[in-house]
């Protein structure tokens, strides 16, 4: 790659967009009130949606080289966008399964999953830093396009806020597409041998990097479910409640950008060992029910190092695996985040 910053301009760029996968939360009363459906039918909106993301990322294995990179940056943001778009003029439940669901959901999971290999590809000198701000940005565009959409529905209604992502998934197709196109960015797939010599004899090592990120990421999942519940019932006003969230969410973003620096640092032996310890910490200060502010320090470190573990696996796979396996391997590890999501969203 003759310019991998311009390929990282990509990656973060179409991360950041498809984020907004995780704004979800602000569509589920608009979308009973359109569709007069139940809060559960509506729910299965994202539970399938998050199922679509994981399959993509567990067989994304399977399509990153089969194109240009440039060509499929623009794909994975077309079909998201024509996702989005059917999502936004749909009047019936199977239509927006389909659209959201299916569509956006599959289109999400591939694009996340080759910006995170990408960008190690093309900072392979500091692909801790590239993979950490690459989840961070994912995580920004959840907070940031909650916000986006709220005043889009309220203003008007579901049509608007799909229509405006769908045109920022064309934007930023063009825009990353255009990028790649210039870093001369090709992606280094799986070459014949080099995936068996890679994962033989490493199925154990495989299933505890599986148990060990789906165990880790528990705590962080269960804290952005119960955000605004363990918040009130520490006794905080409407203010912090709705702060909770948003809290998180930024310590989510901030941990992916400090794991992804000291991940090129120091041993990631030590953060795949410590990170859980501190959402341990967190979580048992939390049980000790101590006052509202420190119920608020709290879940920062609970949601900081969620961030962090979710930066860590895939540098960890990476380093471990090598870059032409770890797309993947991670798609195997990732299916532990995929199952407890769903747990999430039903304990939510």
């Amino acid at each position: 790659m003759r310019r991998p910053l311009l390929t990282f301009l990509a990656c973060i760029s179409m991360t950041f967009v498809l984020g907004s996968i995780h704004a979800f939360s602000v569509f589920l009363q608009p979308w009973e009130s359109l569709l007069s459906a139940s809060r559960a039918e509506v729910s299965l909106i994202y539970s399938f949606a998050l199922v679509a993301l994981t399959a993509s990322v567990l067989l994304g294995h399977l399509v990153f080289g089969k194109m240009g990179a440039a060509m499929l940056s623009l794909l994975i943001c077309l079909v998201a966008a024509g996702g989005a778009y059917l999502a936004g003029i749909a009047t019936t439940l199977p239509t927006v399964w389909i659209g959201y669901s299916l569509l956006f959901g599959a289109a999400n999971g591939f694009g996340y999953g080759f910006a995170l290999q990408i960008s190690a590809q093309a900072l392979p000198e500091r692909k801790g830093v590239a993979m950490g701000v690459v989840t961070a940005f994912y995580a920004l565009g959840a907070t940031v396009f909650a916000i986006i959409f709220k005043v889009s529905v309220s203003s008007n209604g579901i049509a608007l806020a799909m229509n405006l992502l769908a045109g920022a998934l064309v934007v930023t197709g063009l825009f990353s597409a255009l990028m790649m196109r210039l870093g001369q960015v090709r992606y280094r797939g799986e070459g014949k041998g080099n995936v068996d010599s890679a994962v033989r004899g490493t199925g154990r090592t495989q299933r505890l990097l599986w148990l060990g990120y789906g165990a880790g990421s528990m705590a962080g999942l269960m804290a952005i479910a119960h955000a605004t519940g363990i918040v009130s019932s520490a006794g905080g006003d409407v203010a912090l409640i709705t702060a909770g969230p948003v809290l998180i969410a930024l310590a989510n973003m901030a941990g992916g950008l400090a794991a992804g620096w000291l991940a090129d640092r120091v041993q990631l032996a030590t953060l795949l060992k410590l990170l859980p310890l501190l959402s341990t910490g967190g979580l048992i200060f939390l049980s000790l029910s101590p006052g509202v502010a420190m119920v608020m320090g709290a879940i920062v470190v609970v949601g900081g190092s969620y961030g962090a573990l979710i930066a860590v696996y895939p540098v960890a796979v990476s380093d471990r695996f090598g870059p032409r396996a770890s797309a993947r391997i991670y798609g195997r590890v990732f299916t532990a985040w995929g199952s407890l999501w769903r747990w999430r969203a039903l304990l939510a």
